[in-house]
Parts: C-alpha cells; structure tokens; sequence
C-alpha cells in the first residue's frame, strides 16, 4: 500500500489541525508574493520614488525575521500558538484591506511591517506544531506545508496582473525616461537592493489612476476563511472563552503528547538528579537547553554544531532562491546572452513554477525516501545546475533548462532540512526557530551582496556566486552527516520521549 495504515490513522486523528496549518501557510505564501508586481502601482498610489518604495521589502522582510523569531517563544503553549495564529491570519487579510488607503511610504511600510511580523510568526509556528504532531513522519507533512506557500505565492500575482496598470498610473505631461516600459521596470525592481532602480525616473505629481486596490480586497476575502478555520480549531480544542465545548472521553495525539511531556517535566522537577543523569545520556537536556537555557554543560558540542551546520545550509539554499529568482532576469537582459525584456520576464516565472511543482513531486517522493537522502540528490543537483549554467552560459536554452532544474531541485531543501534536524535533535521542536530565522537572513542578506556583487564585478558573478554557494552548503552537509553519526541520541534520534519509559525514572 502506498499509503501506511497507522502513519493514516495517524493523519485522520490530526486532521483538523493538519489542515488548518497547512491553511495558514496558504496565508503566509500569499502575502509574501504580491509585493514584487503590485510595486508600480503601490509607488503611485504613495507618490513615492522607485528608490523610496523598494524600502518597503526591507521593512516586510526585516520584521518576518523578528516574528519568526518572537515564534518560538510560544512553544510550551498550544493555546497561546492557535490564538497568535489565529490574530496573525486575520492580521494578513487586514492588512490587504488598509493598503489601498495607504497613501505615504512610510505608512505602507509601517502595514508591511505588521505583515512581515504575522509572516514570521506563523511560519515559525505552523512548522514547528507539524513536528510536535508527527514527529518521525513529519518530512511527508512539512513538504505539504511549503506547498501550499508555493501555492499562494503563486496565486497572488496572478490575482494582481488584470489590475495592474499597462501605463504609467501617475497621469503627467512630462516626457522622462524609463516611463515607456513598465514591464521592464518591474521586472528590474529587486528586493532590498534600490539601486538597481536608481537610474529610472518617474513623475511623483498628477492624478492616480489604478484599479490595484481590487487585487488587495479580492486576496483579503480568499484569506478570511484562514482566520475562521483557526478559530474553529481552537474552539475544537475548548479554547474559546465563553464557549466551552464538551471533551470526548479520548485525546488527540498532540494533546496525549502534551499531557505526558507535563508529567516528565514534573518528575524532573521532583527528582533533578535523575533528569540531569538522564539528560547527559540520552539527549533530554536538548529540550531542557533549546527551551529554558539552563544547563549548557550537559549538552554535547555536536549539539551546537547541527544546529550551526543547518542553519548555515538554509541560509545559503534560501538565500539563493532569492538572488535568483531576484537577478535572473538583470542577468539575462545583459550581456552576452542580451534577451528581450519579454522573454527575460519569463525565467522568474518559471524559477517560482518549478519550485511549486516540485514540493508537489516531493509529496509523494518524502513518504519513501528519508529526507537525509532527499537533501543529498537536492544539493547535489542544485550544484549541478549551478555548473551547467556557468558552462553553458552562452546558450538561451541552457538557461531556461538550468533555472527549471534549479527550482526543481531546490523546492524540497527547506522541509527535508527541517525534518532531519530535528530528527537528530529528538523531535523536540527546538531547531525550528533557528532553522526559519536563518533561512529568512539568507534571503535578505545575499540578495543585498549579490547586487553588490553584479553592481562592481559584472555580470558573469552571478552565476560564479551562486556555483561557490552551492558546493559550500553541499560540503556542509556532508559535514552534517559526519555530525549525524558521532552525536550522542544516535544517528536516528529518536529515542524515548521523557515519561514513555516509566522504569527509565526509577531510583
């Protein structure tokens, strides 16, 4: 059977909570693509320069890594994680309904503030709660999870497009340069990085005329039946105040889960000897150290060097999906390849369907293969994509063949990455935290140096960068493996939860 009969009864005792997960992150995808296309607009509806409104990035990007963050602080409490889930998905659709009214830059970036804030938040926690649940089958459900920001990040722009203005949506007499190709321009605009626009000029005075505040109330109604599902669950869960709901006399699995975890963090407290020799031996002092930062000493240095090794991993594979998908067209438009602006405009498109379709491949692919497995053919492809597209980088076709490998190989690193570690680390939720803020710095951080980079080197370094990235996080992770077999718990991790093993806390 394709399908294992308890990883299933597994999956129907949490469906509720799986969907309503996977439903936030739906959120999550769809407020963090809209930004790019809907820029033109947003700059005349802010009468702002080019320079001013690319800021914006920065202020959404800068505040998803505060809350995610601020996320992991909230992983002791179930009901505290659903009610900030819930106040973060509402937040989102909130936030599409007031950004049409905002009409200064430093407002807009104030709202996309929030947003990145409820970004960094749910990314956190949606991930992390998948793994309290799932545990050793997790992997399966954390790539459905980046699906679905696939998804919604795909669904964004093309709910933007027939709202987006075909001429320059600041009406004005003047003739200035830039203003004739606004599909160049968009194309040209680059997260974090304005200098890039600094050499387009367009008029900051006249009439506004643009229908993008449809977009933004047509994405706030799709969002809202997010907020309602959260909402049912924690109602579900008898955490509504003033509506108690009746309990059955069974427990869901991450309910049973939290209950025996309270009763091993009693006894410990009860007998500190025991857990403290315990701790040394079997790996619980990881819970002890990632969540309440006492003990340090009982931690193994390999401990501290998965947590660096997979985060410095995520931070360059998803510092690279940024840079890519943020310069791919710059890099194509100049030369020697020099394509059409038109034709240019199609390889980030197809970066972004490529990584879509291919967390939709490793859906399937994650239930048989391990994700230590998984992420080895993932970075070795990634590096091969790399070096063709440096050794062919004459070649059209190359090009377009070298960004679809790319995106496909790159589309599952992120959950198969998380999915191992904490399968070192014992499930414990800890590494999510580190994991997402590392990954969320990546992709801030290289495509700031990577502008830089192409701005003083040339072109050429595009691909020269992304090769030294590439085979640097294959070599990590290969040190990662080499971590993998010398760490204390075992290469598998997945020793007894505290409380599982009652003779384990006998004197």
């Amino acid at each position: 059977m394709w399908w294992d009969v308890n990883l299933l009864t597994l999956f129907r005792r949490n469906l509720q909570p799986t969907i309503t997960y996977w439903s936030v992150f739906f959120s999550f995808g769809l407020c963090i693509a809209f930004l790019g296309p809907t820029l033109l607009d947003l700059r005349c509806q802010t009468h702002s320069s080019l320079q001013d409104i690319t800021w914006v990035f920065f202020a959404q990007q800068f505040c998803l890594l505060v809350g995610s963050t601020l996320g992991g602080t909230f992983k002791k409490s179930l009901k505290l994680c659903l009610f900030i889930l819930f106040i973060c998905s509402l937040t989102i659709s909130l936030v599409f309904a007031i950004i049409p009214f905002c009409e200064h830059v430093g407002v807009l970036a104030m709202v996309m503030a929030v947003a990145g804030l409820a970004m960094g938040s749910i990314d956190t926690i949606s991930n992390m709660q998948l793994v309290k649940i799932y545990q050793q089958d997790s992997a399966v459900f954390l790539q459905v999870l980046h699906f679905f920001v696939g998804f919604g990040a795909l669904l964004s722009p093309l709910i933007a497009d027939p709202f987006l203005s075909d001429t320059n949506c600041i009406q004005s007499n003047e003739t200035l340069n830039g203003s004739s190709n606004l599909e160049h321009i968009r194309n040209s605009i680059v997260p974090h990085h304005p200098v890039n626009v600094s050499h387009y000029v367009l008029p900051l005075k006249g009439p506004v005329l643009t229908n993008v505040s449809y977009a933004f109330w047509i994405m706030a109604a799709i969002n809202l039946p997010v907020p309602v599902a959260v909402f049912l669950l924690m109602y579900q869960k008898g955490m509504v105040p003033g509506c108690g709901r009746r309990r059955g006399s069974l427990l869901s699995a991450d309910e049973l889960a939290m209950e025996t975890q309270k009763e091993a963090e009693i006894y410990d407290e009860k007998n500190p000897e025991i857990h403290e020799e315990y701790s040394y031996k079997e790996g619980h002092g990881v819970h002890l150290l990632c969540c309440q930062s006492k003990r340090f000493g009982n931690a193994p240095y390999t401990f501290f060097a998965i947590h660096a090794c997979s985060a410095v991993i995520l931070f360059m594979t998803d510092g690279i999906v940024g840079e890519y998908s943020g310069f791919v067209y710059t890099y194509a438009v100049e030369e020697p390849l020099s394509l059409a602006h038109k034709t240019a405009g199609y390889l980030p498109s197809l970066f972004w369907a490529c990584i879509t379709l291919g967390r939709l491949i490793s859906i399937p692919v994650s239930y048989k293969v391990p994700p230590r497995t998984m992420l080895f053919f993932n970075l070795v492809g990634m590096s091969a994509s790399f070096l063709f597209l440096l050794l062919s980088q004459n070649s059209i076709l190359s090009l377009f063949i070298g960004t679809a490998s790319l995106g496909l190989f790159l589309s599952s690193v992120f959950p198969s990455m998380l999915a191992y570690t904490e399968d070192l680390l014992s499930y414990k939720g800890c590494a999510t935290t580190v994991l997402v803020t590392a990954a969320g710095m990546g992709e801030m951080v290289l495509q700031i140096l990577v502008g830089m980079v192409m701005q003083t080197q040339g072109s050429h370094s595009f691909l020269v960068f992304g090769v030294s990235l590439s085979i640097l996080a294959l070599s990590l992770f290969v040190m990662l493996l080499v971590l993998d077999n010398i760490h204390p718990i075992g290469a598998s991790g997945k020793t007894p939860e505290p409380g599982s093993d009652p003779d384990r806390y006998q004197q």
